[in-house]
């Protein structure tokens, strides 16, 4: 009997001898272990705080959302009264970052490249013009920038009344109070128009998919660009036109001592879009610059001895080679032009950190959550970001096989 103890006892060791030296059994261990020391901290942390926040008389939570907020915003693109409440306050924030922020990452990207493909260039002036672009830029704080645009350029221009007519057609005037242009007023067919821009968007997206397979397949190219403008307005057009033409204008008009109708973008958020794309398609200039040098300079010479022209070389050749370099630190480039936004609160646009981290937790006092939900807005966008770059990313990269 003890016997038969004993050789029990014996298997039990080994058995327990085997899920302790097994690295999968231990790596899940501290993987639990590692988790729950830092849940134990994070509430820890928010317990003592909630209860020194408690002992000082301070109220703490999220109910402050559903109060006035009692404060007009300088601009907005959604509504908003000062009869609403902190919660509409931090949508209007948000959404002033996000329509700035995506903006200048579209012209940002577009600018860069530009400036990165003229740096290689052969014309000497036009190089040396993009290199010392990229010089100055760079090394120049971007708030500089953003205070030079608002305090020496916009801030400067001349009163309404001598407003700057761009393009002699009277509807789009530049002053000191910011660029007034015509504003939409859609009818009520007017979403048939945009249904069917979505629906020709759609259509152009599978036809780049056919036209590269075709080429692939039979070498022979298709004038996906012609065609794609020709679906994108040809239809949106007949739509447009069927429905009764359901879209008038709002044109700014010059009454008194200011502009009437239309829409405005105000002097901060022309200086901080204009500095943010500036700034940045310096870094994209040589982040392109050094992707196109990454690619062998024998895929030039073979595409040259097919008789390709430099131009085609250089959009189906090398850069989508090119792409396989650049698109890492473009992840970086585009996050920084929104958490960089918010040095807008230097001039006083109203972005999220102005009307929200600012304003509003002077007049609430909720510290904590204002800058937490701040901090969970640039996560979220940045989070979002580096996933959708990441994955396109992994498709232009090579495939190990």
């Amino acid at each position: 009997m003890a016997a038969v103890i004993e050789r029990g006892s014996r298997d039990s060791r080994s058995a327990f001898a085997k899920i302790v030296n097994d690295e999968r059994n231990r790596s899940i261990f501290y993987q639990i272990l590692v988790f729950g020391i830092i849940g134990w901290i994070g509430w820890y942390l928010i317990t003592n705080t909630a209860a020194n926040l408690e002992a000082r008389g301070m109220s703490s939570g999220f109910d402050f959302l559903n109060i006035t907020a009692g404060f007009s915003i300088a601009w907005s693109i959604i509504p908003y009264e000062p009869t609403d409440t902190y919660g509409r306050v931090y949508l209007v924030g948000i959404v002033n970052t996000l329509i700035v922020s995506l903006l200048a990452i579209v012209l940002t990207t577009i600018l860069g490249f530009t400036i990165g493909i003229l740096r290689l260039s052969h014309n000497w002036l036009i190089s040396t013009l993009a290199a010392w672009y990229v010089e100055i830029v760079r090394n120049t704080p971007l708030l500089l920038q953003i205070l030079f645009w608002y305090l020496a350029v916009f801030s400067v221009l001349p009163r309404p009344k001598k407003s700057i007519d761009i393009g002699d057609f009277g509807i789009f005037q530049l002053n000191n109070r910011g660029l007034y242009f015509p504003e939409p007023q859609p009818g009520d067919l007017f979403w048939l128009t945009m249904f069917a821009v979505l629906v020709a968007v759609v259509v152009v997206y599978f036809l780049a998919i056919w036209a590269k397979r075709r080429q692939l397949a039979t070498g022979e190219r298709f004038p996906v660009f012609w065609t794609s403008l020709g679906i994108l307005f040809g239809l949106s057009m007949l739509v447009y036109l069927v429905t009764g033409s359901p879209l008038e204008w709002s044109i700014p008009v010059l009454k008194g001592f200011n502009f009437q109708g239309g829409t405005v973008l105000p002097p901060s958020f022309l200086a901080l879009f204009i500095a943010l794309v500036i700034y940045h398609a310096a870094y994209i200039g040589e982040n392109v610059r050094a992707g196109i040098l990454s690619v062998s300079h024998g895929q030039t010479e073979a595409s040259s001895s097919l008789g390709l022209k430099p131009a085609w070389t250089l959009r189906l050749i090398v850069i989508p080679q090119a792409m396989r370099a650049i698109m890492p630190p473009l992840i970086s480039i585009w996050m920084n032009v929104v958490k960089n936004s918010s040095l807008a609160i230097a001039i006083g646009y109203p972005d999220l950190v102005a009307v929200y981290m600012q304003t509003s937790l002077n007049q609430s006092g909720y510290a904590i959550e204002i800058v937490a939900m701040v901090m969970l807005f640039y996560s979220s966008v940045s989070l979002t970001i580096s996933a959708a770059l990441n994955y396109y990313n992994e498709r232009v990269q090579l495939k190990e096989r």
